[in-house]
């Protein structure tokens, strides 16, 4: 099963690699635009992708209302001195899948800040796993506050940490 997992996986990747991504501010404006089909926008390469995942190896690979997936590959230059990856990799995962969660569910003009972050971390990872999943998904949603939550599953559906997170909502001011 894992092995029909980490194909299925990795097909989702190469049909994502032949998206050409856009790294430039133009692509999307967010104050005209539903957090959804930002977030959508991103995945069909006519929107923005954040260039963090380009440095942490990981991207979005599923969006829906009030869900996200990012998926990733953990390699030796994200461990720790302990020889396991290290728990910020892990944090960048959970705090996008949340935050994006979060992000699907808002409406034209707002955005959102995260509050606060809590990860609990449940066992080590090393690049004996090839790809983990962050799956977040929206709790509730409010009208100034949301929150959300996210697990960090291998193919194996070992949980290896899951987060909440309380993200302030807020209308975008317009422009001056």
């Amino acid at each position: 099963m894992q092995a029909n997992r980490i194909d299925e996986w990795l097909a989702t990747e190469n049909r994502l690699d032949e998206i050409p991504a856009r790294t430039d501010a133009t692509a999307s404006d967010p104050a005209r635009t539903s957090g959804l089909a930002l977030l959508r926008s991103a995945l069909d390469g006519t929107g923005l992708n954040a260039s963090i995942g380009r440095t942490l190896d990981f991207r979005l690979v599923e969006v829906e209302h009030g869900r996200a997936v990012f998926q990733g590959a953990p390699s030796q230059a994200h461990y720790n001195p302990l020889g396991t990856v290290h728990g910020g990799w892990f944090a960048a995962r959970l705090d996008s899948a949340v935050g994006c969660a979060v992000h699907s569910a808002l409406d034209v003009g707002q955005s959102y800040t995260t509050l606060e972050l809590k990860v609990n971390y449940v066992r080590a990872l090393t690049d004996r796993v090839p790809r983990v999943r962050a799956i977040g998904e929206v709790i509730h949603r409010g009208r100034r506050v949301a929150t959300a939550e996210a697990r960090l599953v291998g193919p194996d559906d070992k949980l290896y940490a899951h987060a909440t997170t309380t993200c302030l909502v807020f209308d975008i001011p317009e422009a001056a």
